[in-house]
């Protein structure tokens, strides 16, 4: 009896942690198919970027000061939310709730500022519409804060499930992986910056 009910536990954790392997591998893939996404994004991008119709080009048209602020907080968040993950492991759930509330709101001040951008060039007669170069740079710059305003999404759920399950192994699980999406939107910003912003204005 006693071997059997050893027996029905081993099989039970054997099978939650192959399902916690295939969650991890499928989320490995879709992250796959995320770089693939702006990595086309980053190509077209740069076959267009001189493609004006006499229009602005890069040079002079990007705030950097601006764009260095977003950079900062961008890569701020991350760091905060690397905090959250550890203090989770670590069983502390009023600090994870706090990390995880400061991300959000540095994931929003990103958020607001990248909406900014766009609204004052929009404002000036700089929309996707002026040129292939602002076509692709607002799609390119677009699916990133497409992807940042989703995270903010699942954050929001997150700090639900946190609250209402506490430090759970799904909770924690969920987190980890919210962890990978996140730091792999700073990685992508950083590839923006240097690529768009910081190249363009030479």
């Amino acid at each position: 009896m006693m071997y059997q009910d050893t027996a029905k536990v081993v099989k039970r954790h054997t099978a939650k942690a192959e399902s916690n392997d295939k969650t991890t591998f499928g989320f490995w893939v879709y992250l796959m198919t995320d770089c693939v996404l702006f990595a086309t994004l980053f190509a077209v991008y740069a076959v267009l970027h001189n493609n004006t119709a006499d229009g602005p080009s890069s040079d002079g048209l990007f705030s950097l000061p601006l764009v260095l602020t977003e950079t900062i907080i961008l890569l701020t968040s991350s760091f905060v939310c690397g905090l959250a993950i550890l203090a989770a492991r670590q069983g502390r759930k009023k600090a994870v709730m706090s990390f995880l509330i400061i991300t959000g709101l540095l994931g929003l001040a990103f958020l607001g500022i990248e909406l900014t951008e766009f609204r004052d060039l929009i404002h000036e007669g700089h929309s996707w519409r002026q040129s292939a170069f602002l076509s692709s740079f607002f799609t390119l710059v677009g699916t990133h804060g497409l992807h940042i305003a989703s995270g903010l999404i699942w954050l929001v759920t997150l700090l639900w499930q946190i609250s209402k399950q506490g430090l759970s192994g799904s909770s924690l699980k969920r987190l980890t992986l919210f962890g990978m999406f996140w730091h792999f939107l700073d990685v992508v910003w950083i590839f923006i910056f240097t690529i768009v912003y910081m190249i363009g204005s030479l």
